[in-house]
C-alpha cells in the first residue's frame, strides 16, 4: 500500500507541473487566436487545467494528512471557483476571460500553499477571498457607469495622504515598519488600498498635464509626500512601488525623458539618505549582500529561502515533503520560495510567466483606451502589480534586498488579496469600457461603409 501511495503522490506531483505548463502556454497562445471560437477553446482548456490541478493538490494534501476537513474545504473552494468563473462571464460577457482565468489560477495556487502551511490561515484567507470577490463583482459597474470618478482628483489626494499619516501616527510596528491598523480586532494594512487611490490621484493630476509644467510640479510634490510618509513609516516596499508607479505614469503622460531621469536621480539620492537615516535599511542591504554573514539572526530568513529554492530543484520535493515552515514569515514574504521548494522551479517559472501575462493584458488595455485618465489608471495599476511581483520574487531569490512585499493573490494576507481583487476588477471595468468603445466604433464604421476592426485577442 505504501508503494502504491508513493506512486500516486509522485504521479500527482508531475501531473500538476504538466498542467501548469499547459495553462501557461495557453495564456500566451490566446494572443495569436483571432476567432471567438478558437479563443473560447483556449479558455476552456485553461478552466480544465485549473480544476484538475486543484483536485490533484488537495488529493495530495489529504493523503499526507488524512484530515477529513480538507474534503469539505476542497468542495467549498470548487464551488467558489465555479461561481467566480460563471458569475464573471455571465454578468460581464465583455470582460477579459484571460484575466478572469489568471486570477482564479493564482488564487488556487495561493489556497493550495496556504492550506499546506496552515489550515487555520487558509480558512481565514478563503473567507476574505469570498468577501473580496463579492465586492469586486460590483466594481466594473462603478467604473462603467459613474463617470464622475474621473473628477475626484483632490479627494483621492487627501484620502491617500490622510490615511498614510494616520498609519504613521497610530499603526503598530511590525518587523521595524509601521504597517497595520487594528479596528474592532481586525488588523489591515492601509497602504495596500492606498496604492490604488494613489494611482487614481496621479492619473487625475497628470491626465491634462502634457504641456502644463505647473500641474506636473504639483503632481510630483504630492507623489513625493506619499512616498516620504511611507519612508518615515519604514514601509520601504510600498514606498518603492509608489515611486516607480509615479515615474512610469509621469513618462507616459509627458513623454519627457528628462523628468524621468531627474526622478531616478532623486530616488537614488533618497536611497542613499535612507541608508544613513534608518538602521532597518542598512540591515536589509547587508543581508542582501551576504545573508550568511549573520545566518543565525538577520540573514536567517533569506538564507532559508535560498536553501528551499535549491532543495526543490526543477520538479520540487512534493507537497509536505519540503521544509518551507523553516522560513520565517514564509506565507507572507517568501511564498515563492515555498512554491519553488515543493512544486519545483518549472512550476515557479510558469507562475512568473502567468504574472507576466496579467501585466501584458493590463498594458494592452491601457494603450488602447482613448480617455487619458482611464489610460493612466490602467497603466498605473499594471505597474503597481508588476512591481509587487518583482519585489517579492526578486527579494526571495536575492536579486534585490527583501522588502516584505506579498505575492499578489498567492501570499497570505487579507489586505493584499482584497486590494488585488479590487485592482483586477478595476482593470476589468476599464477593459469593458474599451470594448464598449470598439463596439461603438464598429457600428460607426458599418454605418459609414468601412470595414470593422478585429478587437482584442483576450
Amino acid at each position: 500500500m505504501s508503494n502504491l501511495m508513493t506512486l500516486a503522490l509522485q504521479t500527482a506531483k508531475y501531473l500538476m507541473i504538466v498542467l501548469m505548463v499547459i495553462y501557461t502556454f495557453q495564456s500566451f497562445a490566446v494572443f495569436a487566436r483571432t476567432g471567438a471560437q478558437a479563443k473560447d477553446m483556449v479558455f476552456l482548456r485553461q478552466d480544465v487545467c485549473i480544476f484538475i490541478l486543484h483536485f490533484l493538490a488537495f488529493f495530495v494534501l489529504f493523503l499526507k494528512t488524512m484530515d477529513m476537513q480538507l474534503i469539505i474545504f476542497y468542495a467549498e473552494q470548487c464551488l467558489y471557483l465555479a461561481f467566480a468563473l460563471l458569475l464573471w462571464r455571465n454578468l460581464y460577457p465583455r470582460a477579459s476571460r484571460l484575466l478572469i482565468n489568471n486570477m482564479c489560477l493564482l488564487l488556487t495556487i495561493g489556497m493550495i500553499m496556504i492550506t499546506r502551511l496552515s489550515y487555520d490561515w487558509s480558512v481565514k484567507q478563503f473567507t476574505i477571498i469570498c468577501a473580496g470577490s463579492a465586492i469586486a463583482l460590483v466594481i466594473p459597474v462603478i467604473i462603467r457607469k459613474l463617470s464622475f470618478i474621473t473628477k475626484m482628483t483632490w479627494a483621492y489626494v487627501f484620502v491617500g495622504i490622510g490615511v498614510l499619516l494616520l498609519v504613521l501616527v497610530a499603526a503598530r510596528v511590525t518587523n521595524g515598519a509601521k504597517l497595520a491598523l487594528t479596528v474592532g480586532g481586525f488588523a489591515f494594512q492601509p497602504s495596500e488600498f492606498i496604492k490604488i487611490v494613489f494611482v487614481f490621484a496621479v492619473a487625475g493630476l497628470l491626465s491634462g498635464a502634457a504641456g502644463d509644467m505647473r500641474r506636473i510640479i504639483v503632481a510630483t510634490v504630492l507623489a513625493a509626500v506619499h512616498v516620504l510618509i511611507l519612508v518615515i513609516s519604514t514601509d520601504l516596499g510600498s514606498a518603492l512601488i509608489f515611486f516607480v508607479t509615479y515615474l512610469v505614469m509621469l513618462y507616459v503622460a509627458t513623454r519627457n525623458p528628462f523628468l524621468v531621469s531627474a526622478g531616478l536621480i532623486s530616488g537614488a539620492a533618497a536611497a542613499v539618505a535612507a541608508w544613513f537615516l534608518f538602521g532597518h535599511v542598512r540591515v536589509r542591504v547587508s543581508v542582501w549582500l551576504d545573508p550568511f554573514a549573520d545566518y543565525a539572526n538577520t540573514g536567517y530568513q533569506i538564507s532559508q529561502a535560498l536553501f528551499a529554492i535549491a532543495a526543490g530543484g526543477w520538479f520540487g520535493t512534493g507537497l509536505y515533503d519540503g521544509s518551507p515552515t523553516a522560513i520565517p514569515y514564509v506565507a507572507q514574504d517568501c511564498m515563492f520560495a515555498a512554491i519553488s521548494e515543493e512544486l519545483g522551479a518549472v512550476f515557479a517559472i510558469c507562475l512568473i510567466l502567468i504574472c507576466l501575462s496579467c501585466f501584458i493584458m493590463f498594458i494592452n488595455i491601457a494603450m488602447k483606451l482613448t480617455n487619458r485618465f482611464y489610460r493612466l489608471v490602467a497603466l498605473g495599476l499594471g505597474t503597481t502589480y508588476a512591481m509587487q511581483v518583482f519585489l517579492t520574487i526578486g527579494g526571495t531569490t536575492k536579486l534585490i534586498p527583501l522588502t516584505g512585499v506579498t505575492l499578489p493573490l498567492v501570499s497570505y494576507g487579507g489586505s493584499s488579496v482584497l486590494s488585488t481583487l479590487i485592482m483586477f476588477a478595476i482593470v476589468q471595468g476599464l477593459y469593458m469600457l474599451r470594448v464598449d468603445e470598439e463596439k461603438e466604433n464598429e457600428k460607426e464604421r458599418e454605418r459609414t461603409g468601412d470595414l470593422p476592426g478585429t478587437g482584442d485577442p483576450a
